[in-house]
């Protein structure tokens, strides 16, 4: 397991990361402007994870009532994702096309590709990160 250290080093990263690619990569793939893609990337990051603290402790929550379990099968997990994504959706298309004063319609065209990156994103960033920073380095108690 890693350490609570670690998990917060982990989240900062991975964030910190993402937006030094994410915003002058959007701006140019976009077309607009790095201040814009900038509101659009910290406000994303943040929204997606004060959602991600919400969705997860109602999910879970809505599991022990309705199964008695917090225990996901596959299909579960499925649901799981979904959902969560589906709400992060339906949260920034509207702070995508008022930041940029484009259309719904833009807005959740640009949003699908924002999911793409961060998709691709987290599959590399984890994979490097496990290599850089493995679970028995962490894990491993100091000598005193």
């Amino acid at each position: 397991m890693r350490t609570f250290r670690d998990r917060v080093r982990h989240a900062l990263l991975f964030e910190a990361v993402a937006l030094a690619i994410f915003i002058p990569g959007s701006a140019a793939l976009f077309d607009q402007p790095l201040d814009h893609m900038g509101v659009i990337g910290i406000a994303s990051a943040t929204i997606a994870t004060l959602w991600n603290f919400v969705f997860n402790v109602g999910f879970d929550r809505a599991m022990l009532r309705l199964r008695g379990s917090i225990e996901k099968t596959m299909p579960i997990r499925v649901a799981h994702t979904l959902l969560f994504e589906a709400g992060l959706v339906v949260m920034l298309i509207p702070l995508i096309a008022w930041t940029l004063g484009i259309g719904l319609w833009a807005a959740l065209l640009m949003d699908v590709a924002i999911v793409i990156f961060y998709l691709v994103y987290g599959f590399l960033f984890n994979i490097v990160y496990d290599r850089m920073f493995p679970v028995a380095a962490v894990a491993t108690p100091r000598s005193a």
